[in-house]
């Protein structure tokens, strides 16, 4: 073989490779059949974990009310109506390998389908949030301490005193939740703390905001420094690998949220104009001038934390090591923005996050002005 011969042969070599997606690796893995039980399953993520645990031969079972996105379950799915608020009958008697539960928000949800299912699966699964710290003014570990719940009684909360309280009582309810995962499945529980979930079906459009709003082009508002850290992750990542830890019998607790290396708001808000070929400008008002604005993080400004910038540096080596792995940023928003636009259009019409065109335009203005 001749020198450039050869040297063609590594460059398409190293070009196949790199266009072997992980999914397509992963796809190869020879995985035991598991029966799993999918608390939810029609939501965001749920979707992506049924897709995902069929592809890879696992029979699966969902409970719900069947009142989400009804008629979307593949036909190969057995589906348990139900609901979490006492309606349980249909979980008796049955036996799975693992219980995936997305939708847990009360310590309550847990105890009463643990005292069903204790002894009839043999992991479970509890999807929860990097809100159940205490502090996030620092980036933290699996091991930092949690939000103390100090309201009466945690188990006669409901979902609309949540609500009322403005969400102050979300962190805490999670975290007690952990503990009842955690009291009654023993060594046979992991508990997975994902950040900003992101990406197709996401609808409180709190990352869909950037691509939508990047794609329309024009000038675009840009929150803080580009150096200031951003973390989430697109829904099937985190879908993926929980059957994936699922399939492997781990425990644990794990946060869950990306990229792999720390990425600025301003590389977050390039990658995207860069896949989107999109010809907007970004124009970067700092913290105190928004603050002055009236413009706030996270609302306003999706996925940007503010002052609060520990919010986006939790700690993931944990869930790395275990194989957790994120598709590229590009691929995330052209999704999103191809599934923005394939909603009704009174859905595209009022995104419900960021900043409407003609708020962004008021702020803008002001912006320039003080400039001046």
């Amino acid at each position: 073989m001749s020198t450039t011969t050869r040297r063609q042969f590594i460059k398409l070599s190293i070009a196949a490779t790199a266009a072997m997606s992980i999914q397509d690796i992963f796809a190869e893995e020879s995985v035991k059949t598991l029966r799993i039980l999918i608390l939810g399953g029609t939501g965001f993520t749920g979707p992506f974990q049924v897709k995902y645990a069929l592809s890879r031969g696992h029979k699966i079972t969902v409970f719900n009310r069947g009142k989400t996105h009804p008629g979307e379950l593949p036909k190969e799915v057995e589906q348990l109506i139900g609901d979490r608020n006492g309606q349980l009958e249909a979980l008796k008697g049955k036996q799975w390998d693992v219980c995936i539960d997305n939708p847990t928000t009360l310590p309550a949800w847990i105890r009463d389908a643990a005292q069903i299912l204790k002894g009839n699966v043999g992991r479970y699964v509890f999807i929860s949030t990097i809100s159940v710290y205490a502090d996030t003014s620092t980036g933290p570990d699996e091991n930092a301490p949690l939000a103390k719940y100090e309201g009466a009684d945690p188990f006669k909360e409901t979902l609309e005193a949540m609500k009322a309280s403005g969400y102050k009582t979300y962190g805490p309810l999670k975290a007690l939740s952990e503990q009842e995962t955690q009291k009654w499945f023993p060594d046979k529980s992991v508990i997975i703390r994902p950040g900003l979930i992101v990406g197709p079906r996401d609808e409180t459009d709190r990352f869909t905001y950037w691509p939508v709003r990047i794609d329309r082009g024009g000038e675009v508002l840009a929150p803080g420094n580009p150096s200031d850290p951003v973390q989430f992750i697109d829904g099937r990542d985190l879908a993926e690998w929980s059957i994936r830890m699922a399939e492997k019998g781990e425990t644990g607790i794990y946060n869950a949220t990306g990229p792999a290396r720390e990425l600025g708001i301003g590389g977050m808000l390039d990658g995207i104009k860069g896949a989107l070929n999109s010809n907007a400008t970004l124009t970067w008002a700092d913290a105190e001038f928004l603050k002055q604005q009236k413009v706030e993080a996270w609302s306003d400004m999706p996925v940007w934390a503010g002052d609060e910038l520990g919010l986006s540096l939790a700690n993931i080596s944990r869930a790395l090591a275990k194989g957790l792995t994120f598709r590229a940023l590009g691929d995330t928003a052209r999704d999103t923005v191809a599934w923005f636009k394939a909603q009704k259009p009174e859905r595209q019409a009022k995104m419900r996050a960021g900043l409407t065109l003609e708020r962004e335009a008021e702020v803008l203005a002001a912006l320039h002005k003080a400039a001046k």
